[in-house]
């Protein structure tokens, strides 16, 4: 998980420990800083940005009427050196509100924050559109949900098997179960969910989907025969 991080101050001593600090935290890139608010809208508005750090009192522009203008905001950090904007950071719902001059403590634990709202972000649009999005060796893999052949649970692991690769992700079965739709995919085990569409054939207890052999609990079997082998 990488978060692209836009740095507004009017300071040049801000934006300089901001970009300090950021150097010291795994998984935060500095994508551009602006001195000028009107050059961060254009940034804002061109540029997928995860992370804002925002100044509150700047020329022409302050940071919460920034904010305002924007039809999809980021997640924001307030920094500033004024404490009585913090009923306004709350009500435009920014993740934190770092009070200048912070220290590298503070600013690890308003980085907390935004790491994990970015992570619940991500798993609420874990599904979109025929994707599966799952994040596997801390990046995010988007997944169609046509190149899936069937899902394996594994400790408290799965691996999904694709036509293409297997992607490992620190998941549940059961979750995924609940975010595939259900008319393409079926649980045919405790331990695996299948593509219907890729199933070729039932051996016994065992689907076939290509050279891959799946086990089928005795459970399922009336639901497998149903789902995918009725006339």
């Amino acid at each position: 998980m990488e978060l692209k991080c836009l740095l507004v101050d009017d300071e040049h001593l801000a934006l300089a420990l901001l970009e300090k600090f950021i150097a010291q935290v795994p998984d935060l890139v500095v994508l551009e800083k602006c001195k000028k608010p009107l050059d961060a809208l254009d940034i804002l508005r061109t540029q997928p940005v995860d992370l804002l750090f925002l100044d509150i009192q700047m020329p022409i522009l302050n940071g919460p009427n920034l904010l305002r203008t924007l039809a999809k905001k980021p997640i924001t950090i307030f920094t500033t050196a004024y404490p009585q904007h913090a009923l306004e950071a709350f009500e435009l719902d920014v993740v934190d509100y770092l009070l200048k001059p912070f220290s590298f403590d503070r600013f690890e634990h308003a980085i907390g924050k935004a790491k994990a709202l970015f992570e619940a972000q991500q798993l609420d649009n874990q599904v979109s559109e025929g994707f599966l999005n799952v994040k596997s060796d801390r990046k995010w893999v988007k997944i169609p949900f046509a190149d899936i052949l069937y899902i394996e649970g594994w400790k408290e692991y799965v691996k999904i098997y694709t036509v293409h690769q297997k992607v490992v992700t620190l998941e549940s079965l059961t979750k995924l179960e609940t975010l595939l739709p259900a008319d393409q995919f079926l649980r045919v085990h405790k331990s695996f969910i299948v593509a219907n569409a890729r199933v070729n054939q039932l051996e016994g207890d065992t689907l076939c989907i290509g050279l891959h052999r799946i086990p089928v609990a005795r459970a399922r079997k009336k639901a497998v025969l149903e789902n995918l082998f009725a006339q």
